[in-house]
C-alpha cells in the first residue's frame, strides 16, 4: 500500500484508544512514523440512539453498519471493533483479519467491592442481558436498572441512578481509569470475545490482509474464534444471556467453556471442552449443541 492506511473507529474514547493501538502496532510492524496511520471517525447509529437498549432497535450490527459502509466503499481501508461488540455473522466481503494480544477479561464493579456487599434491592445499572442474569443468579433480590452510554456516562450514573454497574475492566484498563472491584471470571464469565480489539479489511484487499497480518496474536484469534463459533451456534439475540471464554494452551489446544441462561438467571446450564482445533474443530458447535440439549426451557427458548 503506497499511500498511507485510513483507519475508520467509532469517536468514543474508549473506541478512539483501541484505534490508536492497532495503528501504533501496525506502524511500529512495517517501521512507519507515528501518525502514519489515518484515524477517520465514524459515528454510528449505537452512538447516536442513546435512550433505548439495542436489543430493541437493531442489536449489535448498530455498532458496525457505518463502519461497514465506509469499508465497502474504499472510504477506509480497515475498521477496528471491540469484538464483543461485532455480530458473529459477518458480510463475505469483509474480513477479521487481525486481533491484538487480549486484555483482562473480567467485568469490573463500580459502586461496591463485591456483589455480596451491595444491599437488599440495591440497584445495578447494565444493559447487558448477560451480566443482568448472571447478577440476579448470584442476588435475585438485586434491581437491574437499563444503563447506555460510553464508559464516563455509565460511571457517572453510580450513585445517582443506580447504586453500582459493570463494566469490562479491559475497557477500564484502556482509558487509564482504576476504579471498581474486578469479579473472578470463574464466578462470572465473560461474554464472547470480551476484551478483545480485531481490525477488519476487505476480504479482497491482499495489500491490508497481508499488513494486518503482521500484528495479529494467533492465540487470541484461536480463542475468539471458538467463542465465536459457539455464539454462532447458540443463535439467540441480544436478548440472550450467553457467555464464552477460550484459552489456548502453549501446545495449541483450546479449553472452551460456556453459559446460557434465563433473563432472571433462574436457570442456566453450562459445559466445558478441551480439544485440538486441527483434529476437532467443530468442537464449539458440538459444546453449544450439547448445551441447548441440556437447556430447560426457559433458556432454550432465548436461542429458538
Amino acid at each position: 500500500m503506497q499511500r498511507p492506511p485510513i483507519l475508520g473507529t467509532r469517536g468514543s474514547p474508549l473506541a478512539l484508544a483501541q484505534a490508536r493501538m492497532v495503528a501504533a502496532a501496525l506502524e511500529a510492524a512495517h517501521g512507519w512514523p507515528s501518525g502514519h496511520v489515518q484515524l477517520r471517525t465514524v459515528r454510528t447509529s449505537g452512538d447516536r440512539i442513546q435512550d433505548r437498549p439495542l436489543a430493541e432497535v437493531g442489536g449489535k450490527y448498530l455498532w458496525t453498519k457505518e463502519l461497514d459502509q465506509y469499508l465497502l466503499t474504499g472510504e477506509t481501508d480497515l475498521s477496528v471493533h471491540s469484538m464483543k461488540d461485532v455480530e458473529s455473522v459477518r458480510p463475505a466481503e469483509l474480513h477479521l483479519a487481525a486481533m491484538l494480544p487480549r486484555a483482562d477479561v473480567r467485568d469490573r464493579l463500580v459502586g461496591a467491592t463485591s456483589l455480596d456487599e451491595l444491599s437488599q434491592g440495591a440497584r445495578i445499572g447494565t444493559s447487558s442481558p448477560r451480566r443482568a442474569a448472571q447478577v440476579l443468579r448470584r442476588r435475585p433480590d438485586l434491581q437491574i436498572a437499563s444503563i447506555r452510554g460510553n464508559v464516563a456516562t455509565r460511571l457517572g450514573k453510580v450513585g445517582s441512578e443506580v447504586d453500582a454497574t459493570l463494566l469490562a475492566a479491559a475497557g477500564l484498563d484502556r482509558l487509564g481509569i482504576e476504579e471498581g472491584s474486578a469479579i473472578d471470571a470463574n464466578l462470572m464469565l465473560p461474554a464472547p470475545a470480551q476484551a478483545a480489539v480485531g481490525a477488519e479489511c476487505r476480504s479482497d484487499d491482499e495489500a491490508m490482509r497481508a499488513l494486518l497480518g503482521a500484528i495479529n496474536d494467533v492465540p487470541t484469534c484461536m480463542a475468539v474464534s471458538a467463542e465465536r463459533a459457539f455464539s454462532r451456534e447458540v443463535g439467540g439475540s441480544c436478548h440472550s444471556p450467553v457467555a464464552a471464554f477460550a484459552v489456548v494452551s502453549l501446545d495449541g489446544r483450546v479449553w472452551l467453556r460456556g453459559e446460557l441462561l434465563s433473563t432472571d438467571g433462574s436457570q442456566h446450564v453450562a459445559g466445558e471442552v478441551r480439544y485440538d482445533p486441527a483434529a476437532l474443530p467443530d468442537a464449539p458447535q458440538q459444546l453449544a449443541r450439547e448445551l441447548l440439549d441440556r437447556a430447560p426451557p426457559s433458556v432454550r427458548s432465548l436461542f429458538a
